[in-house]
C-alpha cells in the first residue's frame, strides 16, 4: 500500500523521468542505439516533438510504439540527430584554421583530419576547399563520421540546394576564401553539385561516439556543437576517446558552448584560440 501511495503522489517529473529511462533502455536493447548518457532536458525536448507527431498520448505509449514499429523509431532516431551545418559554419572558426593551425602543421608528410557529427557534409566539403587553397589537400586525409547513416549517404553525393549558395558564398570569403566559391560546384537547376575532386581524400562513415573505438590518430579533430547534447559523464567518457585519438601536439576545435577546461582532460591541453575554441594537446 504504501509503495503505491508513492506512486500515486510522485510528481509528474519523476515518473516522466521514469518512462524516458525505460524509453532510452528499451532502445538500446532493441536497437543498440545508446542514449541513455545525453542531457535529459535535450531529450525531452526531442520526445515531446515526437509524440506530438505521433499523436500519442505519453512516452510509455511511444516505447511500445517504438518497439513494434520500425518506422517510429527512425523517425525518433532522426530527431535525436541534430543536423544543423552550413558551409563554413561560423567563418571565424575555418579562418583560424586556415591562418592558425594549418600553418602549424604544413610541413607534416601526411595530415588526418576526423570531422565528427559530420552531418550532411557541408562542413567536410568546406575542410576540402580550405586545405585545397593552403595546398596541402593531396597529403590530407579527412574522416567524415556521423551516427545517422542517412546523412553519410547524403555527404556522399555531395549534392545541395542551391538555396544556401549566397549565404555560403559569404561564409566562404569571411573564412578568407581566395577564390571564386562558384569554382567548386555546379550548379544543375535547384541543385549544386560538389567538384568530384574534394572527396577524393575524404572518408565518409557511420561511427557512434557513444558506443565506438577511435579510429585513428590525428591531427586535428573537429567535433562542434556535439557534446552540449551529452551529461556531464558521457561528456568525460568521448573526451577520452578524443584525447587517445589525438597525436601529440594535435588540435582540436569544439563549439562555441562546449570546452575541455573542466573536464578530466582539461589539463593536458592548452588553450590555442579562446575564442575559436581551438585546444592543442600538450601532454
Amino acid at each position: 500500500m504504501n509503495t503505491f501511495n508513492n506512486i500515486v503522489k510522485s510528481p509528474i517529473e519523476e515518473i516522466e523521468k521514469i518512462e524516458l529511462d525505460l524509453l532510452l533502455d528499451a532502445i538500446y536493447r532493441c536497437y543498440g542505439y545508446d542514449f541513455r548518457g545525453y542531457a535529459l532536458p535535450f531529450i525531452q525536448r526531442r520526445v515531446h516533438h515526437r509524440l506530438r507527431n505521433e499523436k500519442l498520448p505519453s512516452i510509455s505509449a511511444l516505447q511500445e510504439k517504438i518497439l513494434h514499429d520500425p518506422t517510429v523509431m527512425q523517425n525518433l532516431f532522426c530527431d535525436f540527430s541534430i543536423n544543423v551545418t552550413e558551409m563554413f559554419r561560423d567563418p571565424s572558426f575555418f579562418k583560424a584554421l586556415r591562418t592558425k593551425v594549418l600553418p602549424k602543421i604544413k610541413d607534416k608528410s601526411t595530415i588526418r583530419i576526423w570531422h565528427i557529427g559530420s552531418s550532411t557534409g557541408e562542413e567536410v566539403y568546406s575542410m576540402s576547399i580550405l586545405l585545397h587553397e593552403e595546398g596541402l589537400y593531396e597529403k590530407a586525409k579527412i574522416y567524415a563520421t556521423d551516427i545517422n547513416e542517412e546523412n553519410i549517404k547524403k555527404a556522399k553525393k555531395g549534392v545541395f540546394s542551391i538555396d544556401g549558395m549566397q549565404q555560403y558564398t559569404q561564409n566562404y570569403f569571411e573564412a578568407g576564401g581566395k577564390r571564386s566559391f562558384s569554382e567548386y560546384y555546379k550548379a544543375i537547376g535547384e541543385q549544386v553539385i560538389f567538384r568530384p575532386y574534394l572527396q577524393t581524400n575524404v572518408i565518409f562513415a557511420q561511427h557512434n561516439l557513444v558506443t565506438d573505438h577511435s579510429i585513428n590518430e590525428f591531427d586535428i579533430i573537429i567535433c562542434r556543437n556535439v557534446l552540449i547534447y551529452f551529461n556531464k559523464e558521457l561528456q568525460n567518457k568521448v573526451h577520452q576517446l578524443l584525447y587517445e585519438s589525438l597525436c601529440l601536439e594535435g588540435y582540436i576545435g569544439l563549439g562555441k558552448r562546449e570546452g575541455i577546461k573542466f573536464t578530466s582532460y582539461g589539463n593536458r591541453y592548452e588553450e590555442f584560440d579562446a575564442t575559436e575554441k581551438l585546444y592543442r594537446k600538450y601532454r
